[in-house]
């Protein structure tokens, strides 16, 4: 298992450096994520509230690493290392951190360069020099500029972005690459299970079933608008009803043809799914003693 971090994590927002407690809580989630064994995290913007020499007090010498291609100071000198290799089920696995650019507000002495030639350059690096198996790009960005270079970073095989709270979502081939969304504020973990057997592009194991579920709630509204037309009765409603109909039997058809579709054989496959962290999941007593010397119960950061 490889545990990684999108970024964006430490901070709930960019007003959090007033807060005394706001420090102690990013120091907190930096233990327990070298605690638990996280390999890498992406500095987002809200991962620099106090400061770059605070990451790296904070991690020195431990994990995760925090990983970004693009953050430099003001002599251009990069700031945090671009990637970190290393290797899981008997792949290795290359993982780069991506920060937002100029745009975005940042610490002053801290700069971030156009992400997407520097995203182009490392994958190139790790390729060909560190010959990976696997390249994820863990992406501190928005959205939009997510998608961009999940369309564009070729060679990298998936994009988890975080800076905008998206939440839980499908799993979405753009272009070359698959876009990842990691859940929100700790309330999901996303559970990304790879088949590494063959070559090619990584297909979705979840598609056929999606579909499948599709095409049974279409059968459900086919029954319906049929049920509406033996009961019509002037022929203006009727056309209109059998139009339904036939749009309906398409879309079930193209679904059953999409459910019946296998993974290329030999090819290789993923399966997205999320673990929610509700009341269901028991609580470890000692973590959450600390967590409640932070957030007290009753609080409205608890």
């Amino acid at each position: 298992m490889l545990a990684l971090d999108a970024g964006n994590a430490l901070f709930k927002s960019l007003a959090d450096g007033q807060d005394p407690k706001a420090k102690l809580r990013a120091g907190l989630l930096l233990e327990q994520m070298a605690a638990q064994g996280y390999t890498a995290m992406a500095v987002g913007q809200r991962d620099l509230v106090l400061g770059v020499d605070f990451l790296k007090k904070k991690t020195k010498g431990a994990k995760p690493a925090l990983v970004s291609v693009n953050l430099v100071d003001a002599k251009g000198q990069r700031l945090f290392p671009a990637s970190v290799v290393t290797t899981a089920g008997g792949l290795k696995v290359g993982i780069i951190g991506a920060s937002p650019d100029g745009a975005a507000v940042l610490p002053p002495g801290v700069q971030g360069q156009p992400v997407q030639p520097a995203v182009a350059a490392e994958v190139k690096r790790l390729r060909e020099t560190q010959k990976v198996d696997l390249v994820v790009l863990l992406a501190a960005v928005p959205y939009a500029e997510a998608v961009k270079l999940a369309q564009g970073a070729e060679g990298v095989d998936f994009v988890v972005q975080s800076h905008d709270g998206r939440g839980v979502g499908m799993a979405q081939r753009q272009g070359v690459s698959t876009l990842i969304p990691p859940g929100e504020r700790g309330r999901q973990v996303a559970k990304l299970e790879l088949s590494v057997e063959g070559a090619g592009p990584f297909s979705d194991q979840s598609e056929s079933q999606r579909a499948l579920e599709g095409q049974r709630m279409v059968e459900a509204n086919i029954a319906r608008v049929k049920e509406r037309l033996k009961a019509a009765q002037d022929d203006a409603t009727r056309r209109s009803l059998q139009e339904t109909l036939t749009s309906f039997e398409a879309r079930r058809d193209a679904l059953g043809r999409d459910a019946a579709a296998a993974p290329v054989k030999g090819g290789r496959t993923f399966l997205l799914s999320y673990v929610q962290l509700g009341a269901d999941v028991a609580s470890d007593k000692a973590v959450q003693q600390q967590v409640e010397r932070v957030e007290p119960p009753g609080t409205g950061g608890h």
